[in-house]
């Protein structure tokens, strides 16, 4: 088959053949219906981010993915093939470590992936899997720092810095929940005509003279509750303690491994305001989303920005680290 291979020792992407796997006790095997390409599949590739856990030097990328059973490993239960289903990004160990598919084992850029029955999750048949195979990581990422993270309640003033392809979804996310106003901060004007289209009550270009002063009329005065970094980007943080009001928050979903800086601690601590770190998202948030989606109370129908031949992953991943046409998630087709 198939499969898009990260070679780490010279950090290549190369397209091979490989053996079809062959699902062990408890693991079933899908035929993959779609991938996501995520940007965290570009920094493993350029060498930003590496495997802690991978026994070699070489994996099969991508971790959010979708399609339908076409093997059972011994002892698997409760599992048929031809059913349609998602995977979770990655799984615990007893141990509580976290290995993530596509990083620490092979993932989903391939025509067949295995995956242990307890990370199978099963998809309403309405669902195309172009849709599904997103939830984990772009959608559940953003919903888990929203609903656990900041715990956002109704009514709460929030921003969002950076509408990519997590922050795009906070911005729908953040609807569902009844936040309000809903702030989309971004530098590209193409992406604030995005957060427009997708739901939110306002958008600000971060570089304007005048930003505070609009945060503090579209909040009457008060602030942020909670203000989300979905870019990652040092001066983001800055920016968001600005505008945070009384026992706001800072939840910091985007990674720049940067310090983060309080400018002073008098009105941080008088204001009774917080930073929150966030990563990614527990197995049950992947199943509430999925849920919302068959409920028809989340539609991911615009978040597919084009659908590219498995064979075409390099160029995939190009568009996504040129930002080329500005995608919130390309997907790969087997």
């Amino acid at each position: 088959m198939l499969a898009g291979r990260l070679h780490l020792a010279d950090r290549t992407l190369r397209m091979e053949q490989v053996a079809v796997p062959e699902p062990e006790r408890g693991q079933v095997r899908i035929r993959v219906g779609a991938a996501g390409v995520c940007l965290s599949d570009v920094h493993l590739i350029d060498g930003t981010l590496t495997p802690l856990y991978l026994p070699g030097d070489v994996v099969t990328l991508g971790h959010e993915v979708a399609g339908v059973i076409d093997a059972l490993g011994d002892d698997v239960e409760g599992w048929e093939p031809g059913q349609r289903v998602l995977l979770q990004a990655g799984e615990r160990d007893r141990r509580g470590t976290v290995f993530t598919r596509g990083v620490d084992y092979d993932g989903g850029w391939a025509e067949y992936a295995v995956a242990n029955e307890g990370t199978v999750v099963p998809i309403p048949d309405d669902l195309p899997f172009e849709q599904a195979c997103i939830i984990p990581d772009a959608v559940s990422t953003p919903w888990a720092a929203v609903t656990e993270t900041a715990r956002t309640r109704p009514g709460e003033a929030v921003g969002v810095w950076g509408v990519g392809g997590l922050g795009a979804h906070a911005v729908q996310l953040l609807r569902l929940v009844g936040a309000a106003p809903v702030i989309a901060v971004e530098p590209l004007a193409a992406a604030r005509d995005r957060a427009t289209t997708l739901g939110a009550d306002a958008v600000l270009d971060p570089a304007d003279p005048a930003f505070r002063d609009a945060v503090l009329a579209l909040t009457d005065g008060r602030g942020l509750d909670v203000a989300f970094d979905f870019a990652g980007v040092t001066a983001v943080r800055e920016q968001a303690l600005t505008v945070l009001g009384r026992r706001g928050r800072l939840v910091l979903a985007g990674i720049a491994n940067k310090p983060v800086t309080i400018a002073s601690d008098s009105p941080f601590n008088y204001f009774q305001q917080a930073v929150l770190g966030h990563y990614g998202s527990e197995p049950e948030h992947v199943v509430q989303l999925v849920s919302l989606a068959r409920q028809r109370r989340l539609d991911l129908s615009a978040s597919v920005s084009d659908v590219l031949p498995l064979g075409e992953a390099e160029e995939a991943v190009r568009r996504v680290q040129s930002k080329q046409g500005n995608p919130i998630r390309l997907i790969l087709r087997p």
